[in-house]
């Protein structure tokens, strides 16, 4: 874009929103977590225009915003910043927040960016789309988020939730939905302002639990800015009806955990879905796909479930997969085939927790399936009926180092999503890993103090 055409644009925008008074500039980390600065509309031109310096540190940060020792991106390179600049069409107004706002979503800029850059997860998964381009094949993505609804009084302890009807399970509960009509309501009231496509919202099995859908996009890259962008709303619109939102995991030991299903086809040079196919098992395109997604989901388990608290969601019986099994029409497997018409068939790939960066999930699993369609996989027979009761093939990692390592080893990773970007993520989750277990929680004093 000419710097006259940006000039014009930034014009319009300001005439668009003359009542703006701050924009948010927010990097997503490979937690997934927004960072970054607020500068008031006076300020912002210079931003839109030459970008915003960035520390390298804030590519490599914990989930409680410290540094990772040897990732470096710190000491190494002394904290130095890079160029970031605004992802384009993200621009967009913030309705929820008091003072009137705006927000951008900031990626490293790769001629500019430093060392960065190669750690940026926007990135990452352009580099998983560009991967399948080279094939021909345009990836077609939809994110579908879990999330719950709890007071936001919240002073330790486990969390209330927000529902009518107290502790017990209410999946599709209208009463639920009319509980929480006005945060609902106002939440796609938001959306809407942002340009955010979704689909439809219901009551999941937890108590306080929703789901929500985005549309599927044919630009994967938007599908995924749009995602990180409907997340902070959720979480924003929630405060401001005092409620807090929650992407964790596993946040009720005796409930449901929440996921993140990424839903996937491929379409060719002509728009046409590849995997479009009257046999409700798809055809040879889509199972060469799938073959390769569950090939490399072991060793890749930790981009998928990030947390130690990822693993508690992994367990018989709760709509979670254990191993990397596929089925058709079956929601007790990791890669599913939903019923549809011929030509919408797609994989929804259902091991994502919640709390999975979706820019780091998608480009895990697209470079999963271009691995599959290279060498061109068999994923064997369908799991029929339940994928629990299941015997055989490679289970999925239940253990947080367990998963770390795994990746930490795994070849495919590191030819496939880059050795500099897992050296980062390796040393990021190795350092969360010795401080979680450096702690004592309250378990290990009711346990053992008065036993052993």
């Amino acid at each position: 874009m000419s710097t006259e055409d940006a000039a014009a644009q930034l014009a319009a925008w300001r005439a668009r929103h003359p009542e703006v008074r701050q924009v948010q500039l927010l990097f997503t980390d490979l937690n997934g977590i927004a960072r970054g600065k607020s500068v008031r509309i006076e300020a912002f031109d210079h931003v839109f225009h030459d970008g915003l310096p960035l520390p390298s540190s804030i590519a490599a940060l914990t989930v409680d915003g410290d540094d990772s020792e040897g990732s470096g991106l710190v000491w190494e390179v002394g904290d130095m910043d890079g160029l970031a600049r605004l992802v384009p069409g993200t621009l967009l107004p913030c309705p929820w927040l008091a003072t009137p706002s705006a927000q951008a979503l900031l990626s490293f800029d790769p001629a500019h960016g430093g060392p960065a850059t190669l750690a940026d997860p926007r990135h990452l998964a352009a580099r998983a789309i560009a991967g399948l381009a080279e094939l021909g094949y345009t990836p077609v993505l939809a994110v579908e988020w879990e999330f719950y609804l709890f007071e936001a009084d919240y002073r330790g302890g486990a969390p209330r939730t927000a529902t009518p009807r107290g502790a017990h399970p209410h999946v599709y509960g209208v009463e639920e939905i009319e509980a929480q009509q006005a945060f609902l309501d106002d939440l796609h009231r938001c959306c809407a302002l942002q340009g955010l496509p979704l689909v439809n919202s219901l009551s999941e099995f937890g108590p306080g639990q929703f789901e929500v859908t985005l549309a599927h996009q044919d630009d994967a890259l938007r599908a995924l800015d749009q995602a990180v962008l409907f997340k902070r709303a959720v979480r924003g619109v929630a405060r401001r009806h005092g409620l807090l939102a929650s992407f964790m995991a596993k946040p009720l030991a005796a409930k449901p955990g929440s996921g993140m299903h990424l839903h996937l086809s491929l379409n060719d040079a002509d728009g046409r879905n590849v995997f479009a196919s009257e046999d409700p098992g798809g055809n040879a395109l889509l199972r060469h796909a799938l073959a390769g997604m569950a090939a490399t989901a072991p060793e890749l388990m930790a981009l998928f479930a990030p947390f130690a608290n990822s693993y508690r969601r992994f367990a018989p019986y709760n709509c979670v997969p254990l191993t990397p099994s596929w089925g058709v029409n079956n929601r007790t497997v990791a890669l599913r085939i939903p019923s549809g018409a011929a030509a919408s068939r797609h994989i929804e790939h259902r091991v994502c927790g919640a709390d999975a960066n979706p820019y780091v999930a998608a480009a895990a699993v697209l470079a999963g399936a271009r691995h599959g369609l290279v060498h061109a996989l068999d994923p064997g027979p369908p799991v029929e009926g339940d994928g629990y009761a299941q015997t055989g093939g490679v289970p999925l990692p239940r253990h947080w180092p367990q998963a770390i390592e795994a990746l930490a080893a795994s070849r495919f990773a590191r030819e496939a999503l880059g050795e500099r970007f897992i050296d980062v993520f390796i040393a990021v989750k190795r350092t969360e890993s010795e401080r979680w277990f450096a702690q004592v929680p309250q378990q290990d004093y009711d346990w053992y103090l008065h036993t052993l």
